[in-house]
């Protein structure tokens, strides 16, 4: 019995040891996390004069980690493979994206140091990466949703 009673009590014990850790939710304020394609804007200037949600079956998936950003694309109507690796910088405004690595087709179409400027706006579970023109206007943007 006084076993038993022991191992109750060691049981019980490690039971109350244990911490209980919910999940831990993403910083509001940072990029690190996985990110999916909301839809496209088209800018006139600093307005929005259209939205284009991605079409059926269209996916594309970013993901930022410790100064990395990797990303793949699928167009379910074309047989092209879309994807990237390679690293990033963010400030509050300014979104800098290098590639190391990238697929054929990407390269077909990359500039020639592989580097993207843009502008950055992050709010909560939701970021834009607007492209801009050599004269400082806005062409059009990306805009991602949290997947985490």
């Amino acid at each position: 019995m006084k076993k038993i009673l022991g191992i109750v009590f060691l049981m019980l014990f490690l039971v109350s040891a244990t911490e209980i850790a919910s999940p831990v939710p993403q910083n509001p304020k940072t990029l690190e996390g996985t990110w999916e394609l909301e839809s496209f804007n088209n800018y006139d200037g600093n307005d929005v004069v259209q939205t284009i949600p991605p079409s059926d079956g269209y996916r594309q998936i970013k993901m930022y980690y410790n100064g990395k950003v990797m990303w793949t694309r699928y167009v379910p109507t074309d047989s092209i493979e879309w994807f990237g690796y390679g690293s990033y910088k963010a400030t509050d405004s300014t979104l800098t994206e290098k590639l190391e690595y990238m697929s054929a087709s990407m390269k077909k179409v990359a500039n020639e140091n592989m580097e993207w400027h843009m502008e950055l706006q992050l709010e909560g579970d939701r970021y834009r990466q607007i492209f801009i023109d050599e004269d400082g206007n806005r062409i059009n943007s990306e805009n991602y949703k949290r997947l985490n």
